[in-house]
């Protein structure tokens, strides 16, 4: 249960291609979404890494909150109070429906050499849907907070 709270238990990933990729489930249910663990040492492990966690991460960013992952974790808390009053639902639910909304689908690429440079539309993974949408949130929360 997060925050002795809310659980993951009836959580459910709607879309079928990212659920290796929001960790929600098993070991993944913490209390608390600040597992210090070491989640960047090798390449797709940030995948096993708790989906609220990752969030909790992404809003420490612009040099000024760098490393204050406690106040992260605290922001976070009180967005999912927030979250319950607004919708009375489970906000890890409202959080992965979120995320699987927010992350597009398809990019755009450089295409082309000797200076000639086109737009070519290309599928995006999975990984970094899930990567662009957290991005994408916490981006507009600090855009929308001051």
């Amino acid at each position: 249960r997060l925050f002795g709270k809310w659980s993951f238990d009836d959580i459910e990933i709607r879309d079928i291609s990212l659920v290796d990729y929001i960790a929600c489930k098993g070991d993944h249910a913490t209390y608390l979404p600040h597992t210090a663990g070491r989640y960047q040492k090798k390449r797709f492990r940030k995948a096993s890494c708790p989906i609220v966690e990752r969030l909790a991460c992404c809003l420490m960013r612009k040099g000024r909150n760098s490393g204050k992952k406690l106040m992260a974790v605290r922001i976070v808390q009180h967005t999912l109070e927030i979250i319950h009053l607004l919708t009375d639902q489970n906000p890890v639910q409202v959080v992965v429906d979120a995320i699987i909304n927010s992350g597009p689908r398809e990019d755009s690429t450089r295409v082309g050499g000797a200076g000639v440079v086109r737009r070519q539309a290309v599928d995006m993974s999975p990984f970094r849907r899930v990567n662009y949408a957290l991005y994408l949130l916490a981006t507009g929360a600090r855009d929308a907070s001051f």
